[in-house]
């Protein structure tokens, strides 16, 4: 019996080029995006910020307590922003940080000891260990090349 084919390649939409843009391209049909911040939906965005800004070590650049934003660098992006929800995570993140630390032990006992904790979202044995901050949120804590 001949296996299964493999799944097709999702098709790309019209009008996408295989090729990315050429600076010259992007100048010259003036599209330019500058990534601004990633959005993160927090029930408590000061706390879930305050949490990250010490996990990273960056710098908060905005305080409300409704968009509440942190980065590297007051001038540097892209940042993190924290957006007041009404509701509560539920089922895994569809988009998640990836971090590559000098010392993976070292750092995922670190975040530990401020308030991640590991979690199981079906990744067998992979070689990155997987955490979650205080609201749940899942990111990933990857093989430093130490451990390589």
């Amino acid at each position: 019996m001949r296996p299964a084919a493999p799944p097709a390649v999702v098709p790309r939409p019209s009008g996408i080029s295989r090729t990315p843009p050429t600076a010259f391209q992007i100048g010259h049909y003036g599209r330019v995006l500058k990534w601004e911040q990633v959005t993160v939906d927090a029930r408590d965005p000061v706390s879930l910020g305050y949490w990250w800004a010490h996990a990273l070590g960056w710098v908060v650049v905005n305080d409300d307590p409704d968009e509440f934003e942190i980065r590297s660098a007051p001038d540097h992006f892209p940042g993190l922003l924290f957006a007041l929800v009404p509701e509560d995570k539920s089922g895994k993140n569809r988009l998640h940080l990836d971090f590559r630390p000098d010392d993976r032990a070292g750092e995922v006992a670190r975040l530990i000891s401020l308030g991640a904790n590991r979690v199981d979202v079906g990744q067998g044995e992979p070689s990155w260990i997987v955490l979650a901050d205080p609201e749940g949120n899942e990111f990933c804590v990857l093989r430093s090349d130490r451990d390589a």
